[in-house]
């Protein structure tokens, strides 16, 4: 009889400890699944700039300096496409600053505020920058819901010995990077 509830409980730990395993390697997914929606998203919002850029250079040639910062910040911004959440968002988040100083610049031209190409990228621009929050929050979840699992007993003895780490989040270093950049016009 002693045999039976030895080899029940045996049974029963290891039924346990796969379960946690499973619910971490769930919880690992998840996050891959969110920084992939991240990056589909800053992705768009990088493919629109070249496009926006050649509408406003008509109007505001010589916001010269202006124009530089978005190109220089959407090149920073592509060449951290590989990098680690807290790189990319460095460089996104200086990518959304100078976006928000070409869109509060691109007030003083009163033709380029009407044209109808202009008006488009403005309302493409928005539904990124919302569709890249939603991502975010979506990701951020994910990452704190995997970052319990690491951290909490039980599941630590499993996370520990079968390699699962922290994921880290992604944020915006500075508040200025944290606000959306305003694209309407009245």
């Amino acid at each position: 009889m002693t045999t039976w509830i030895i080899l029940a409980v045996i049974v029963i730990a290891a039924v346990y400890a796969v379960t946690i395993y499973n619910g971490l390697v769930k919880s690992r997914q998840m996050v891959e699944e969110g920084w992939s929606g991240i990056d589909v998203q800053l992705k768009r919002r990088t493919d629109l700039i070249p496009n926006l850029m050649e509408t406003v250079k008509g109007y505001m040639g010589h916001e010269r300096e202006t124009l530089e910062a978005v190109t220089n910040a959407r090149a920073a911004a592509t060449s951290a496409a590989s990098g680690s959440p807290e790189e990319r968002a460095k460089a996104e988040g200086q990518l959304s600053s100078a976006l928000g100083r070409l869109i509060a610049t691109a007030e003083a031209y009163p033709d380029l505020k009407a044209n109808t190409t202009f008006l488009e990228f403005q309302a493409a621009l928005q539904t990124v920058e919302d569709e890249i929050q939603m991502a975010r929050r979506y990701y951020n979840g994910a990452v704190r819901n995997l970052n319990v699992m690491v951290e909490s007993v039980p599941s630590n003895f499993i996370a520990g010995p079968f390699g699962f780490k922290k994921a880290e989040y992604f944020e915006l270093e500075n508040e200025a990077g944290r606000a959306v950049p305003s694209v309407k016009f009245n």
